[in-house]
């Protein structure tokens, strides 16, 4: 790894986010990254996430979120939130159809080229290698040390990008010197194509003889873009943040992600006022047999009066225990003490909960 003395880590993940209609996905794709990260790894890794809107108050919600969300993350500067100034996206209305691409599709390749170029720019002195994810992705465990590895082995190699997914702009990843190149290729053009075809153009540019033939091109193309598999992120968003689209595509070479890990749990009757998916339940969980999976509440269901009518509800009894978790939102609480039973209460942020042990007086 080269030598980058303004750097404070190896590697920077930037990942823009936008107001989406449907869904958001933004906190599971964080969970996803941090977890079981290392404090070693902790250190040695920076997530930004680039809120890529100019409404303040959507600005606003969403670092509340993530700092409610992930505090400690936040605090040890794990974490950072970024939006853009007011005035920073320019005029779209007077954007050319091409492509066959409507007006607004045009519009949202343009600013995303825009949010891609403003996220990049913002993170290249923090670290030694930027990453650029998106919104709605999961990630394999170990992708910190995979892709960390997998740099260190080619560092002496004069590549631009490297690939740890196959899919559009996802997972590539930069040395953080060459970003003012490739944002100032993207900004040139980012009215005219998208993201990822600009990226390929740009090797083009770099490497391609006019007058050999496309084998040749592509031969040397591949130089400066390298691959690596299994693919370290998935795309698990079905919504895409083009109104209207939904987005089915999946990368192949990702692989099965692990999606539990199971532990010995003592005898216990156990009850959720959530209703699980398919054979995912709470039973099968807490006996290491699967995941808990419980279709989405709707908005009725989490409430935090005084006196709620459906709240979401977790319980666990155990022989001389009780440990009951309530789904709550980040404004209040609402609890119960059972008559003639002692509590301690143990707040969650991160997960919006509050376990309230209870012990039989």
């Amino acid at each position: 790894m080269y030598p980058c003395p303004v750097c404070t880590v190896s590697i920077v993940l930037g990942i823009p986010t936008v107001k989406r209609d449907k869904q958001s996905y933004l906190v599971n794709t964080l969970e996803s990254l941090l977890y079981e990260l290392t404090p070693s790894q902790s250190q040695d890794l920076l997530i930004i996430v680039f809120v890529a809107e100019t409404d303040y108050s959507y600005v606003t919600s969403v670092a509340e979120t993530i700092s409610t969300s992930f505090p400690k993350e936040v605090e040890s500067g794990l974490l950072e939130v970024v939006s853009p100034p007011e005035h920073y996206y320019p005029n779209f209305t007077t954007l050319k159809e091409t492509f066959g691409d409507s007006k607004d599709r045009v519009k949202w390749r343009t600013k995303q080229n825009l949010d891609f170029s403003f996220l990049m720019l913002y993170a290249q002195a923090k670290g030694t290698y930027y990453v650029q994810l998106e919104d709605d992705i999961v990630a394999k465990t170990d992708y910190y040390d995979a892709m960390k590895r997998y740099a260190a082995q080619r560092a002496s190699q004069p590549w631009l990008y490297l690939e740890f997914s196959q899919l559009g702009f996802i997972g590539k990843m930069f040395r953080t010197r060459d970003l003012p190149l490739i944002v100032g290729f993207f900004l040139m053009f980012h009215q005219d194509k998208p993201i990822d075809w600009l990226l390929d153009h740009i090797l083009w540019v770099k490497v391609c003889h006019p007058e050999k033939d496309a084998k040749h091109c592509n031969e040397q193309k591949n130089q400066l873009k390298q691959r690596h598999k299994p693919s370290l992120f998935q795309h698990v968003g079905l919504h895409s943040s083009l109104n209207g689209k939904t987005q089915l595509l999946k990368d192949k070479d990702f692989g099965k992600q692990k999606l539990f890990t199971a532990h010995t749990n003592p005898a216990a009757v156990l009850s959720s006022s959530l209703k699980h998916y398919q054979q995912h339940s709470l039973e099968r969980a807490y006996q290491g047999q699967d995941f808990f999976w419980a279709v989405t509440p709707v908005k009725e269901t989490i409430s935090s009066s005084t006196s709620p009518k459906n709240p979401v509800t977790f319980l666990f009894l155990f022989q001389e225990v009780c440990i009951f978790f309530q789904l709550v939102d980040k404004l209040s609480v609402w609890q119960h003490e059972p008559e003639g039973v002692r509590f301690r209460a143990f707040n969650n942020s991160r997960h919006h909960t509050k376990a309230l042990l209870l012990i039989s007086s």
